[in-house]
């Protein structure tokens, strides 16, 4: 039942859209890793998996760095 009131016109539910990457600078995503940790080796991996990982992209100064200049 839950699934049919779900399920749109095609018969097939609508799943949520990813938004994609976020475009941020360095700085902006050091600020705000740095808020949730006090370990500056923490900052520098999370950083470079969200830039592996696609989650992040950066831009501004930093636009088109490859994530292993940043380790």
């Amino acid at each position: 039942m839950r699934a049919a009131a779900m399920a749109g016109a095609g018969g097939v539910a609508a799943l949520p859209r990813d938004p994609g990457p976020a475009d941020v600078t360095l700085l902006e995503l050091v600020q705000a890793i740095g808020e949730v940790t006090e370990d500056d080796r923490e900052v520098v991996a999370t950083v470079i998996h969200l830039l592996l990982s696609g989650r992040v992209r950066l831009c501004g100064n930093f636009r088109g760095t490859p994530p292993s200049d940043f380790s």
